[in-house]
């Protein structure tokens, strides 16, 4: 990756993981360790599904969330990748 594409997927995923109910669906996935339904997701969070939904696009578009659907039902997973290359380029910091 060149230096500008770092920049842009790392501003995204900062802004992906800048909503608390993000980090805390991001978590409960983390917890599940494999896939998690998203009508799981709405009645751990008592929020409208449409909401959920959105919080959990920002993931998937930050490549920290894997989405499989079937059908009218959606699942995620943690993109195990994804969080690796986010934290690699973190740790850079800390060298």
């Amino acid at each position: 990756m060149n230096l500008n594409t770092d920049i842009k997927r790392i501003e995204k995923v900062s802004k992906a993981l800048g909503d608390p109910y993000r980090i805390q669906m991001m978590e409960a996935i983390m917890k599940q360790k494999g896939w998690m339904q998203c009508s799981v997701l709405v009645e751990m969070f008592d929020l409208a599904q449409s909401t959920v939904s959105h919080h959990l696009k920002q993931l998937v578009e930050a490549d920290l969330l894997i989405l499989e659907k079937d059908g009218r039902c959606a699942r995620y997973m943690i993109n195990k990748e994804g969080m690796s290359e986010f934290v690699k380029y973190l740790n850079r910091y800390g060298e």
